[in-house]
């Protein structure tokens, strides 16, 4: 055990605003930023996600000095895009990245996870346009992405980590290896999101040791089954299932994440694997036990997980 420890020290768990309920930077009921803070630490995690832009300081030094003295470091930011849609959405892309990877990257994060838009609003639940992508639009998606991978890695030093998700464009499997046919390894990748690629039926582990080569990144969460079959047979818009718990606490729900863990750490220990457990909307004093909770479970089903 020792030897393969050695060899293999396991993935970087983390955790992210998402898990204390965080979708917006300014919203009177979610957790206090600095309470986020204080209460990653005392679940006994190191690495963190910044959040939605403005959530926490964005001042580098304010932000670097709020982490520093609490142990705490940066693995991604995320932002959101919608390519299929054209060329126009390349300033709103970039803009978002000059913003994000410009404050992650002065934080030593190397990577940016990047959310595709939804055909369905996750804020009001209107159907914004078609749920599929046709031939042409595929290809405006790929290129775009291709580009935005290429323009981070040259001016920022950062990965694109792409993020499928529920209700967007992105989720089945089919569309993830769509997905992967029409972009470059070298510019776009995974960030594989468990919860989200089980939303739609997806298997975590067969798609890894299927295309190993494009896992970046793993955000771990898990669905709740039983639920799962309500929401998708009433067609209920992800932000409503959500408030009904959809994404529910290890180790509840599916996928299993130690095979997940194991799986990813067996292609590359230092891909991060950070918690998000989707729970907007939630109480503030719910998060924190959650969160300790599913710290615990992960270390004890598996080796391969490490703090830093």
């Amino acid at each position: 055990m020792n030897e393969q420890l050695a060899q293999n020290p396991g993935l970087r768990i983390g955790t992210a605003p998402d898990s204390w309920g965080v979708w917006f930077p300014n919203d009177p009921n979610q957790v206090p930023w600095e309470r986020f803070l204080d209460e990653v630490v005392a679940s006994g995690y190191e690495w963190i996600e910044l959040g939605p832009y403005g959530y926490l300081p964005t001042e580098p030094h304010q932000l670097e000095d709020e982490l520093g003295k609490r142990g705490l470091k940066l693995s991604a930011g995320t932002v959101f895009t919608g390519f299929h849609k054209g060329e126009d959405e390349w300033k709103r892309a970039w803009d978002q990245a000059l913003n994000v990877a410009g404050l992650a990257s002065k934080l030593g994060a190397e990577h940016l996870v990047v959310i595709p838009d939804l055909w369905r609003s996750d804020a009001t639940s209107e159907v914004l346009e078609a749920r599929t992508l046709d031939d042409a639009q595929w290809k405006k998606l790929g290129a775009g992405h291709d580009r935005l991978g290429k323009a981070l890695l040259e001016e920022f030093g950062m990965k694109q980590q792409f993020h499928s998700h529920a209700d967007s464009h992105i989720g089945t499997t089919r569309e993830v290896v769509r997905f992967l046919d029409e972009t470059d390894e070298r510019y776009t990748n995974l960030c594989l999101d468990t919860g989200h690629f089980a939303y739609y039926g997806g298997d975590n582990v067969k798609l890894i040791e299927e295309r190993p080569e494009r896992i970046g990144y793993l955000h771990l969460k898990q669905v709740d089954p039983t639920l799962l079959f309500d929401v998708l047979k009433n067609d209920t818009p992800f932000a409503d299932a959500v408030t009904q718990g959809i994404m529910i606490e290890p180790p509840q729900g599916i996928p299993d994440l130690a095979p997940v863990i194991e799986a990813v750490a067996n292609i590359d220990s230092e891909i991060f694997a950070i918690v998000e457990q989707d729970m907007y909307g939630c109480g503030v004093d719910t998060p924190f036990p959650i969160a300790k909770r599913t710290r615990e479970h992960i270390f004890g089903c598996t080796h391969l997980a490490r703090i830093s």
